[in-house]
């Protein structure tokens, strides 16, 4: 039997397991293309027997088949890495525009460079009375490790200096990092990579865990704070493993009460619509530490893609809902596309049909309706009033 058939007959056989009701009503198909490491810590049975309850299968994608002759698929899920594959997808979005792809090539490319990753944070400038979120002062060294000591003082950077690589491709290499206690160090470092000044942090960092719509926090140890009889004491480098690890979760320890003290909610939830509409990103994690001995003053040190969400409580639950919110947004969406435009008259509509320029939103009865607003927040940056008026307009109103 050719492995076509043998992928064909397997799959007949998950569908035939689904409950019956399951069948009837539509199936959400998601296809995933992960690496074998990522596929067993994300595919866990307790997620994927859940999904199956919610009506949600998951099917590998075949690397070695063209994509377009795989699925259908309502959604596509990946983190794979190369010119190729980001090739292939972006084809693929363009011939499929009924299916979901978590997320856009492009916008992932973004995060996989430190120097740009954390630039979207600092231009943000956010601040507001639950406290205020920067990102440390840094300097990229593309190469010619015996030039930093020079470079870091003229630019004024504090030691000790944390050296991450410049590439973040979600690698074990582009994780680990090292701690330069003193200048004449620095030369021993090896480009490309990014230095930040050490901000200390009582030791512990905050995950912060984004699906969509969707926030989770955790704790995790970090790097102890170091002091000047510290740096006065040290000199060298030294390197270390990836620090955030779940072994190292910090939820159940006995911290102190400042340092252990999550993040205030509402700032939390303004950085993650802000980074949401910048990234163009649904599914990403950030790492935030606060400044020790403060309350209010926080810093964003990493920003990944499709973070290791089998280490979030709760994420079989929080993941599946969201799958299934991006399928319905998109019916809705879909279907709205039949109504005519000229019914909901806005200055910017037609400008909007092709871009997300206006700024306008639905006005009205409709703009207070649930369902109306679930619309809004699942719409992915899609802000224009003529569109989402249209959207709500055809799913509230019965059709014959």
């Amino acid at each position: 039997m050719m492995k076509e058939e043998i992928e064909e007959q397997t799959r007949e056989e998950e569908l035939l397991s689904f409950p019956q009701t399951q069948q009837q009503s539509k199936l959400v198909v998601v296809g995933y293309a992960l690496t074998s490491k990522k596929t067993k810590s994300f595919l866990q049975p307790k997620l994927e027997g859940l999904a199956r309850n919610k009506g949600i299968l998951f099917v590998a994608i075949d690397q070695n088949r063209p994509l377009s002759d795989q699925g259908p698929f309502d959604i596509v899920l990946h983190k794979l890495t190369g010119k190729e594959w980001r090739q292939i997808l972006e084809e693929y979005r363009q011939t499929h525009p009924e299916v979901t792809v978590l997320d856009p090539p492009y916008a992932i490319q973004h995060l996989h460079n430190r120097q740009s990753m954390l630039q979207c944070v600092a231009d943000m400038n956010l601040s507001n009375s639950y406290g205020k979120v920067d990102v440390p002062r840094q300097l990229v060294i593309e190469r010619d490790a015996s030039s930093i000591p020079d470079v870091v003082l003229k630019a004024g950077l504090t030691l000790p200096l944390v050296a991450k690589p410049l590439v973040a491709d979600g690698s074990a290499k582009s994780h680990e990092l090292s701690l330069a206690y003193d200048q004449y160090s620095l030369k021993k470092l090896e480009p490309p990579l990014v230095l930040q000044e050490f901000v200390n942090h009582g030791g512990v960092l905050f995950k912060v865990y984004i699906v969509g719509e969707a926030i989770k926090v955790v704790r995790r140890f970090s790097l102890p704070d170091v002091t000047k009889q510290d740096l006065s004491r040290s000199a060298g480098v030294f390197r270390f493993p990836r620090v955030s690890c779940a072994a190292a979760s910090a939820d159940d320890a006995d911290l102190d009460p400042c340092v252990a003290e999550l993040p205030p909610r509402p700032l939390l939830e303004r950085l993650a619509k802000e980074l949401r509409r910048q990234l163009g990103l649904r599914l990403f994690n950030l790492d935030i530490i606060r400044e020790h001995g403060t309350r209010d003053q926080f810093y964003v040190i990493d920003i990944n893609y499709f973070p290791g969400y089998g280490k979030m409580p709760e994420y079989e639950h929080i993941f599946t809902d969201f799958l299934l919110s991006l399928t319905q947004s998109r019916a809705i969406l879909v279907a709205a596309r039949g109504v005519s435009m000229q019914n909901f008259p806005c200055k910017n509509a037609e400008k909007s049909k092709n871009s997300s320029s206006c700024d306008h939103w639905p006005p009205g009865p409709l703009q207070k309706n649930p369902l109306c607003t679930q619309l809004v927040k699942n719409s992915a940056g899609l802000r224009c009033c003529s569109i989402l008026l249209l959207s709500c307009h055809y799913f509230l109103t019965p059709q014959g």
